[in-house]
């Protein structure tokens, strides 16, 4: 039989060994200059005996020494969000105060059409604290108000009439899951921390269900130009003005227009308890459809290091060096979270975790150990998303429970954020604990991997540049705790087969034949030169089950 594409002419990353948490750990010698695919599947890999496949109809890729590899897999991502966002007041580009306030006020002057002005993405280091104030924004849109989450989606900045509009005065307590940052005299400041947002968010204008797919399909486009072949969208259900975008995903699956294969992570209401289950069953089996399956849950267990809400073993320190009475926040109860996850887990069901500090880490690791005790070793595959700060002690429990290290790589590094908002308040026995991807590598835990876009950059080939190298893409700075840097095959395995066994997709993540042949071709073979190039390598084209979803210009 015939091929139907042929990719020839460069190296091909083909690894060892398919099994097992985390996937390979190496290639098997990259010997491989050739991969053949009928239909939607490889069907065989190899070098000159490969072109015996090629007839009248089949499409010849000149691979021109770039290299061949799994597609990318994102397993964390908020795509619909970010394509909203990329529709509304987008401050991502703004790196200081004056940027991210002259941004706002240009939006706001073209759009005078919006009752609100909605968007985000501005970054904490613009501002002093990381807390900007709704005096600032008053200067810039008096008139209508407006809600800004930040980059990392844990605060939002509003402006007065914002707060106005939403009762929040003096006089309102912080809710038990987040904090109104206030001025000297009392009042709400402006900015609002975890919980908080809820207040504000609620009233802000709903995006439609045409608004949430035409959002989808945007984020898509992005995320396969990135060679992104699959995702976990790691929040399926409505959570502080992010809506539920469940029918986007269903109606993409059955008109054809997903093309991406996305496992959806059904939100945990940390509002309530055990008796949401039945209705977490339910909406598996509602919003399972094509390339969309709903079958992981997201627990999201703390909040973020640089606003104080992540959850620590021991106190913050204060800009003195001194412990304070903060441990962070845990969203869902400790000591019920074991019985939870044993009955998620029993019921067939991922576990999704957002687990940031220390303690969150460990809550996670001790209910996953509960559900191994009650219910044996199951293939249900739990894995905890962000890691910013592990205990030692925890690292070799990862393995031992087969429990998946989702890794954020652009993460670690030195970056304002970072140096400004963070490593002042862990100390530096705990800030060395921070990423610890080589430390759980060595350890034998699976890595897989992913962006949490929009709140960083979904760009796969930034986050293994920083995992290989614990230097940010631009290549400022110094390396960030050099011994937890991995190997560029370590990193892309853990975009790739990593994420694809954390995605249950076991016939992606690797070429092979037999395997859906979800592949994508680089502009370069980045293992030909330095570590330090490897965020200058692009991704030429991107295919999904054979067929080609993104060609850049001149590819």
């Amino acid at each position: 039989m015939h091929a139907d594409l042929l990719f020839t002419g460069g190296p091909v990353l083909t690894p060892e060994n398919h099994e097992g948490p985390g996937g390979p750990r190496g290639p098997e010698g990259r010997g491989a200059t050739a991969v053949a695919v009928t239909g939607d599947r490889i069907t065989a890999v190899g070098n000159s005996e490969v072109h015996d496949l090629v007839g009248p109809k089949t499409e010849v890729v000149d691979l021109a020494g770039r290299l061949l590899l799994p597609g990318f897999q994102d397993a964390h991502v908020h795509p619909v969000p970010a394509g909203l966002e990329l529709s509304q007041c987008d401050l991502t580009g703004a790196k200081t105060a004056e940027e991210t306030l002259a941004a706002v006020r240009a939006y706001a002057d073209a759009h005078p059409e919006r009752e609100w002005i909605t968007g985000g993405g501005w970054s904490m280091e613009a501002f002093a604290g990381g807390t900007p104030t709704k005096v600032l924004l008053d200067a810039v849109v008096p008139d209508r108000p407006v809600y800004l989450p930040n980059r990392d989606h844990h605060g939002a900045w509003v402006n007065s009439r914002a707060l106005e509009l939403a009762g929040v005065t003096r006089d309102t307590p912080d809710p038990t899951d987040g904090r109104f940052e206030r001025d000297a005299s009392g009042e709400p400041n402006g900015m609002l921390q975890e919980g908080a947002m809820h207040y504000v968010g609620r009233h802000t204008p709903r995006a439609t269900a045409a608004d949430r797919l035409a959002a989808l399909l945007r984020a898509q486009r992005e995320l396969h130009a990135l060679g992104i072949t699959a995702w976990q969208d790691a929040l399926i259900g409505a959570f502080v003005g992010m809506e539920d975008p469940s029918d986007a995903y269903l109606t993409a699956a059955r008109d054809g227009s997903l093309t991406a294969r996305v496992v959806g992570a059904l939100w945990w209401d940390r509002e309530r308890g055990a008796e949401q289950i039945p209705e977490l069953v339910e909406r598996r089996a509602a919003f399972s459809h094509g390339r969309f399956r709903a079958d992981s849950v997201k627990l999201m267990l703390d909040g973020v290091a640089e606003n104080g809400t992540a959850a620590l073993l021991d106190p913050y320190l204060d800009r003195c060096g001194c412990a304070t009475a903060n441990r962070g926040k845990s969203f869902i109860d400790p000591a019920r979270l074991p019985s939870y996850v044993t009955e998620l887990d029993a019921l067939g069901f991922q576990c999704h975790f957002h687990a940031l500090g220390d303690r969150a880490v460990r809550d996670a690791l001790d209910a996953v150990e509960a559900a191994r005790r009650a219910n044996g070793r199951s293939d249900t595959r739990p894995h905890l998303a962000h890691l910013q700060v592990v205990h030692p002690d925890d690292v070799p429990r990862f393995a031992r429970l087969g429990a998946t290290a989702n890794i954020q790589p652009l993460w670690a590094a030195h970056e304002p954020q970072m140096d400004e908002l963070t490593l002042p308040f862990l100390g530096p026995e705990r800030a060395s604990w921070q990423y610890p991807f080589g430390a759980l590598l060595r350890s034998g835990a699976g890595l897989a991997a992913g962006s949490d876009w929009p709140v960083s950059s979904a760009d796969p080939l930034q986050g293994i540049h920083v995992a290989v190298n614990r230097v940010a893409p631009d290549g400022t700075g110094p390396v960030f705790l050099p011994d937890e840097r991995i190997d560029l095959t370590a990193a892309l395995m853990a975009y790739t087969a990593g994420s694809a066994y954390a995605n249950h997709l076991d016939d992606t993540g690797s070429v092979r034949a037999g395997a859906l042949a979800d592949l994508v071709v680089l502009d370069r073979d980045p293992y030909a030169g330095p570590p330090e190039e490897i965020a200058s390598a692009k991704v030429a084209l991107t295919y999904v089950g054979g067929e080609r979803v993104h060609t850049a210009s001149g590819a």
